[in-house]
């Protein structure tokens, strides 16, 4: 797998997915509580230098947008489908390799039990314009620099992996 060859320190969460995957249980749909597959994107603005956040409704953090498959085993297509939907943003880009991969703890929340989320994630750039709008699914969003966001404590972890990457890639 190319992502594990790209990211060879993430070998663990690579082997945790693909048996996720092989499970016969449908690990696209979010009634699998053992844990299932979601889709994020990465989104950054024309430049390259800012990513937008959400303030997450549910979880109280500024996290990447990005939601459940819902069914949907094109993660590519879901990853994208949550930008558009949580962005408002038009004319989005989305590159199909693999950008991060995050396995996290949901806690329980309205009756749902806490589960896990196999977190796939997908950058995906702006074309036009970048003024957004924010979704009931979300406090707020905010555009972040990614350069400070790579060393900002107060940044959930995740986060700042995925700017070190970002700005490995663009160095």
């Amino acid at each position: 797998m190319d992502y594990r060859q790209r990211w060879p320190g993430e070998a663990d969460t690579v082997d945790l997915f693909i048996a996720l995957l092989a499970d016969g249980d449908d690990p696209f749909v979010r009634e699998r509580l053992a844990g299932h597959f979601t889709a994020s994107a990465w989104l950054v603005d024309r430049g390259g230098q800012h990513v937008l956040l959400t303030h997450h409704r549910k979880l109280g953090l500024w996290l990447q947008l990005g939601g459940h498959a819902d069914g949907d085993r094109d993660l590519v297509r879901a990853a994208l489908r949550e930008a558009e939907e949580e962005s408002g943003l038009a004319d989005l880009a989305i590159e199909p390799r693999l950008f991060d991969l995050d396995r996290h703890w949901i806690p329980g929340h309205k009756g749902v039990p806490a589960h896990w989320h196999y977190d796939v994630r997908y950058v995906v750039r702006s074309g036009g314009g970048e003024a957004f709008v924010v979704s009931d699914e979300s406090h707020d969003l905010a555009w972040r620099d990614i350069a400070t966001l790579v060393d900002d404590d107060s940044a959930d972890a995740s986060l700042r992996r995925m700017a070190g990457k970002w700005l490995a890639r663009n160095a």
